[in-house]
């Protein structure tokens, strides 16, 4: 799925993670709307979808009309347990409200709930060549690992359902991750070629491109990315016990010399930890490299620990809380859903007096 928000790398990529911006005629001149979406794939979000992805949607939401979901769609592309998925649905809805998502300001809804992105995506499947489809680099990638008789056509299609998820929502400015060019550009041509064959119904969206800055790297392998995917030593889980996770920081590969001071290319281990620190704690780099001088990495790793603790716990506390009382939650979904479907079945409305479907009756 696309997204706006400020380091997520598309609509919703296989890691969750992703926003999709303003819309042209959506929402107000005063709060642009924007969209953005997580897949539910892992048990928990780890610190990276947090600081990445999810602090910057709590701020977001006070300067857009914000919809932000859960992809469950997008996280059947390839084989699950059904039981495994609708209980990581609600874990990580929760862990969205935890974060500081506030229903009262945001919309907050499971992608399934809105049957009107799989309908969009069917007109616009049919609009999408297959070679086009072929070329996507995230089937291709994924193909070649499993091998392509393993891959299903809804992975197959995948970047389809997403160009939904974006036009749905009158989406005019997209932030991606360079990595992720291809499925905006995507998205782009089908809404083109809607509106050339059949009449403007859809918005085209424009791509914002975002820098590689300011991302949280593996503990383990500091030039990678902290992915769920590689898991292991190198990832923070939100949910796991604070003590694993202490460990983990503990354990954190870190770089030749002694000096704490933030310099990505020459200390990438050292400077991984710093902007963990400097994110969660609120301060600086340069002011966090002044307290440092003079001190060693465990001192580093001992602040880090404690700055993670400090998040995690009443994190932590406030998901369980939310878990145990999944009526409310359940609740706090359902309206989202509703008020997502209001704008998503306008937009659908459009499209399908375009096509030329027959109207149904109320």
């Amino acid at each position: 799925m696309a997204h706006m928000a400020s380091t997520a790398p598309s609509p919703v990529s296989p890691e969750p993670t992703a926003t999709v911006h303003a819309g042209a005629d959506g929402g107000s001149a005063s709060r642009p709307r924007m969209l953005s979406g997580m897949q539910p794939t892992a048990d928990s979000l780890h610190l990276g979808n947090y600081l990445g992805a999810l602090a910057n949607w709590v701020h977001l939401q006070d300067t857009f009309e914000a919809y932000y979901f859960i992809a469950d769609q997008h996280a059947i592309t390839v084989r699950h347990d059904p039981a495994l998925l609708r209980r990581r649905t609600r874990a990580t809805a929760a862990q969205f409200l935890a974060a500081g998502i506030d229903p009262n300001k945001s919309v907050v809804f499971v992608q399934s709930h809105v049957p009107e992105h799989s309908q969009l995506s069917w007109a616009l499947q049919c609009l999408t060549g297959y070679g086009e489809a072929g070329r996507m680099t995230q089937f291709k990638d994924k193909a070649a690992r499993e091998g392509t008789e393993k891959a299903s056509v809804g992975l197959f299609t995948y970047p389809v359902l997403q160009a939904a998820d974006i036009l749905l929502y009158d989406a005019a400015k997209v932030p991606v991750g360079e990595d992720q060019r291809q499925h905006l550009e995507l998205t782009r041509n089908l809404a083109q070629r809607f509106n050339k064959r059949f009449g403007p119904g859809l918005v085209v969206p424009e791509p914002h491109i975002l820098k590689a800055t300011g991302k949280i790297l593996d503990l383990q392998q500091p030039d990678k990315q902290m992915s769920k995917s590689r898991g292991g030593a190198g990832c923070l889980f939100l949910l796991d016990d604070p003590k694993i996770s202490l460990k983990k920081i503990r354990s954190a590969v870190t770089d030749t010399g002694r000096e704490v001071i933030h310099d990505p290319e020459r200390k990438p281990g050292v400077s991984n930890l710093l902007t963990i620190l400097s994110t969660l704690s609120g301060t600086g780099l340069e002011d966090l490299q002044a307290t440092f001088v003079g001190a060693g990495y465990g001192d580093l790793k001992k602040e880090t620990a404690r700055a993670f603790t400090d998040f995690v716990e009443p994190f932590q506390t406030s998901v369980h809380e939310l878990l145990c009382d999944t009526g409310t939650l359940d609740d706090v979904l359902a309206e989202g859903a509703a008020a997502a479907r209001k704008q998503a079945a306008a937009r659908l409305e459009v499209v399908y007096e375009l096509l030329g479907f027959l109207p149904g009756r109320p």
